[in-house]
């Protein structure tokens, strides 16, 4: 089986058990998820399978859609509901102020400084196992993107909710501390939901709790439909031969040089290649 799945993964699970839970019911060992979802967090968790599993480099940077909660007024150490309150403020911001911000601060590329309880790695280390430790945390803040960042509706006098979308490495429970600091006070996330995940959507996902292997393999995404939007090329048998050699073949009509394509044999599709000086090699195979 090859393929991915969208799962609506529920709170208080972790991606990594969600793996597992797959494995076992498919009895594969090829399985792996797109992308870390923090168990606090619920919605959209795409998951490879089989040789699928190969595709995770050219998906690490597609955008994320989230629904979040940004609670106002407290911040904890871990930025999010799990965490010990560390900051209390008093003042609560009008959706004005919130929206000026945002407009002013938060949209296009920015630099984010990871939260002290993170998987980013500190000579070797996880940031989340230091700050368990009580040891000295240093980040280095990241680039990365807001494409879109607006408030839906406030849930109560103290909570906002918003819909973030970003790229990927996007920390939603910094952007809860840094948008509570542009308005003087603090915050918390108190809720995350990912609706979208690249083309993947809560719309086509499957639920966790129930999940059973006759649902996987109805709703799995094949290679033809995860790669619509590559460019494609489409090989005979004996190309295929060079090509899996380690010969690269004259494809002249082409861009000279060009990544990301999709290469087809028999309207299969066998593997992703790139294109240098008229010439193709496959660089990721799937079969």
């Amino acid at each position: 089986m090859i393929g991915v799945i969208v799962i609506n993964k529920p709170k208080n699970i972790s991606s990594s058990k969600v793996v597992v839970k797959i494995k076992k019911l498919l009895n594969e060992k090829k399985v792996g998820h797109l992308g870390t979802l923090d168990p606090l967090a619920s919605g959209v968790l795409p998951v490879c399978i089989g040789k699928a599993t190969r595709l995770f480099d050219y998906f690490l940077k597609k955008r994320k859609t989230y629904i979040a909660q940004f609670s106002f007024g407290t911040q904890t150490d871990t930025l999010d509901l799990e965490g010990k309150v560390e900051k209390i403020c008093e003042y609560i911001p009008t959706r004005k102020e919130l929206c000026d911000a945002i407009n002013d601060n938060f949209l296009g590329k920015i630099m984010q400084l990871p939260p002290d309880y993170s998987s980013k790695k500190i000579n070797g280390q996880r940031a989340y196992d230091l700050a368990r430790k009580g040891e000295e945390i240093k980040l280095s803040p990241k680039e990365i993107e807001i494409f879109d960042f607006k408030i839906l509706q406030q849930k109560d006098e103290k909570t906002f909710e918003f819909e973030i979308t970003c790229s990927s490495g996007t920390y939603i429970r910094s952007l809860a501390r840094d948008l509570a600091s542009s308005v003087k006070t603090c915050a918390t996330m108190s809720n995350l939901i990912r609706t979208k995940s690249g083309d993947f959507c809560l719309e086509n996902s499957l639920e966790f709790n129930n999940l059973t292997r006759e649902q996987i393999e109805e709703k799995l995404f094949p290679l033809e439909a995860i790669l619509k939007e590559f460019k494609k090329i489409e090989v005979n048998e004996e190309q295929l031969r060079f090509l899996r050699n380690g010969t690269r073949i004259d494809i002249f009509w082409a861009k000279s040089d060009d990544n990301d394509i999709c290469v087809l044999c028999n309207k299969i599709v066998v593997g992703i290649g790139k294109i240098v000086d008229y010439k193709l090699k496959i660089e990721t195979y799937f079969i």
